[in-house]
């Protein structure tokens, strides 16, 4: 078991075992339900079991690019560090899935047989005794210490090159004036914007035939994800968001949009002005979408807007939000009767803000204070007879109605771009971490030369890498035109991830952690929104993961 390729090869059959099994209990749990009537209508009666479900699907996918990571590694020279990394890794998370397993044994019809059989094997048993060892975390901890990284990054050169390019941004621009904007609530200055701006952070997701970067045909989600990753790392809310809100507009006007709406926004999208912002989410129905209610009436010219919005993220800064309005007042219409608008107006950098609209009507606004996040500003937006023009519904006449796919297809990206976010996040947690380890003395030693630091310090950095090869990964199958599902796995575990990590950093800290002076207090209270934005964890694993996986079963 102690021979590294060996010991890979029976991580990787652990892992096609435990899925297996995983299949299996999917097709017991669809057929049972399906006795009760139509699959998708029983889904919400096994709610507890779809979201240990699709954790178990997530956790079995990031063993999976771990163990495989490592075989990468392993065909380019020394790979003692990431194959030490990846078995460690794939040890934590076996018995995590076993927990899941037991705790819904009884309602997926895991028998006593199969449960042992699985789980009870000698090989099992031996590889987590092996890898969860003490002295095998303390020595893989310590490894990560002195290679000061939790393993080589298998990008392609050119990302690389990409990936250096945005860390000094991050370095020497973001982190600066990140724990400023934190500590006093700032908006995300000038200064920020413009250098992202310069550097073709916005540019990213527009195809190069309307000025942009993203092939023509296709797009480039892997320069996504490394771009926001390195900006993240200097701050989630300041830098590495900001990309997130013209990404999701560009994706919508690509989706539907027609050539003049395209050749009039894209352009001035990927040079960052406008800049933008997502009118989605209302007070009654946070991710449910399809229940929007902000009226659009057809009026002489355009339409006329009434209602509200909230958790409108830069919605002061922005000077073009994208509004999902009710355009069918049909309620028996639901997601068909959705239309997706463009809004022009003015920016301001102020908490409260109330504009008359050169078309007519009020917009006014008013930022929602957060613990953590800071930079941005969510607002609750109130429209009052809003006119828009005719020509700013996003695809024309012809698609009143199809904003709700219109919408979706735009936040296609948005969860892997979450992932990637909350990929920087735990990387500049695990720096700080790292970091105070090693200076700060207890009783008389390092931190770092403590066996339990050391332990926690590797469980943290496998998790860092084994979240960072899952992004890259989703991010190629979306670049090849596949990928959804996979997309919605990572951000439900990288978020979840990206918790656990800051709360370890905070407690490394001790109690320079609780406090405002360390960065490392930021990072814990700006991972908390991961798992709520970009579509909350619940909803992810009930309504998208767990749901896909019972009915494909």
């Amino acid at each position: 078991m102690h021979k590294d390729g060996v010991a890979l090869a029976v991580g990787l059959q652990i892992q096609a075992t435990l899925s297996a099994l995983l299949k299996t209990l999917l097709t017991r749990l669809k057929t049972t339900l399906s006795t009760q009537g139509p699959v998708a209508e029983q889904l919400d009666s096994v709610q507890v079991v779809s979201y240990e479900l699709a954790f178990i699907t997530a956790e079995l996918h990031a063993m999976r690019a771990m163990l495989e990571y490592a075989q990468a590694c392993e065909t380019q020279g020394d790979a003692a560090l990431e194959t030490s990394m990846a078995l460690v890794f794939a040890a934590d998370v076996i018995p995590k899935i076993r927990y899941r397993f037991e705790k819904i044994r009884h309602a997926v019809q895991l028998t006593s047989v199969e449960y042992l059989a699985t789980f009870e094997q000698p090989v099992v048993l031996e590889f987590c005794a092996c890898f969860n060892d003490p002295q095998a975390l303390e020595q893989v901890g310590r490894a990560i210490l002195t290679a000061g990284n939790c393993g080589r990054a298998l990008l392609p050169e050119d990302k690389q090159i990409i990936a250096a390019s945005f860390a000094r941004v991050a370095t020497e621009i973001v982190m600066p004036r990140a724990e400023a904007i934190h500590r006093e609530d700032l908006t995300v200055p000038d200064e920020i914007l413009s250098a992202i701006a310069e550097m073709g952070c916005f540019a990213l997701s527009v195809p190069e035939r309307f000025g942009g970067t993203a092939p023509d045909g296709g797009h480039d989600n892997l320069s996504m994800v490394v771009v926001t990753e390195e900006l993240s790392r200097g701050s989630l809310a300041a830098a590495g968001s900001p990309l997130t809100r013209p990404e999701i507009v560009t994706r919508a006007l690509l989706a539907g949009g027609d050539e003049i709406q395209m050749a009039r926004w894209l352009p001035e999208i990927a040079r960052g002005n406008p800049l933008c912002a997502i009118a989605v989410t209302e007070p009654d129905c946070g991710s449910d979408v399809a229940a929007v209610r902000l009226r659009a009436v057809p009026v002489a010219g355009g339409w006329c807007l009434n209602g509200a919005k909230t958790w409108c993220t830069f919605a002061g800064k922005a000077t073009l939000l994208l509004v999902l309005a009710r355009t069918d007042p049909d309620p028996a219409a639901g997601h068909r009767g959705l239309s997706l608008f463009l809004l022009e107006k003015p920016p301001t950098d102020e908490k409260s803000f109330a504009v008359d609209l050169p078309g007519g009507g009020v917009l006014s606004g008013k930022a929602i204070p957060t613990l953590g996040y800071r930079g941005m500003h969510s607002y609750t937006l109130f429209f009052d007879n809003v006119f828009i023009p005719a020509d700013n519904l996003v695809g024309g006449s012809s698609a009143a109605g199809k904003g709700f796919y219109l919408t979706m297809a735009g936040f296609a990206g948005g969860r892997l771009q979450t992932a990637a976010r909350a990929c920087g996040l735990m990387r500049a947690a695990f720096d700080a971490a790292a970091r105070y380890a090693g200076e700060r003395r207890v009783f008389g030693r390092k931190l770092a030369d403590y066996q339990l630091t050391l332990a926690k310090l590797a469980v943290l950095g496998t998790s860092l890498r084994a979240c960072q090869q899952m992004t890259y990964h989703v991010a190629a199958l979306m670049d090849a035109g596949a990928g959804q599902m996979e997309a919605s796995l990572v951000k439900l575990y990288a978020c979840r991830a990206a918790e656990q990590l800051t709360r370890e950093a905070l407690q490394i800290h001790g109690g320079m952690g609780y406090s405002e002076e360390t960065s490392v207090s930021r990072y814990f209270v700006d991972a908390r929104v991961l798992s709520i934005f970009e579509g909350a964890e619940e909803t992810l694993a009930l309504k998208v993961v767990a749901r896909d996986l019972i009915l494909n079963a």
